[in-house]
């Protein structure tokens, strides 16, 4: 398989290959299986989440409930960062 990057993510991978000693097919080879390895355990997280979900076994929150949430934790980490908090 021929892979193609643009010049800027080659240089990269060519100065990491220098620095490790590695050749830089080596490399990519190296990547792209932790990439698959992350991919194949958040696709498990993911079903497993859903499967809970459909079961019943835990309820969704609803978006807005989680956007006030999201809203009153920044609004208290602003005050908290004010100078004489």
């Amino acid at each position: 398989m021929e892979v193609h990057f643009n010049q800027d993510l080659k240089a990269k991978l060519d100065k990491l290959a220098i620095d490790t000693g590695r050749a830089p097919g080596e490399l990519v080879e190296d990547v792209m299986a932790g990439y698959f390895d992350e991919l194949a355990q958040t696709r498990e997280m993911l079903n497993s989440r859903y499967d809970d979900l459909k079961s019943g076994k835990v309820k969704p929150i609803p978006g807005d409930e989680v956007e006030a949430s999201f809203r009153a934790k920044s609004a208290a980490a602003r005050r908290s960062q004010q100078p004489g908090s």
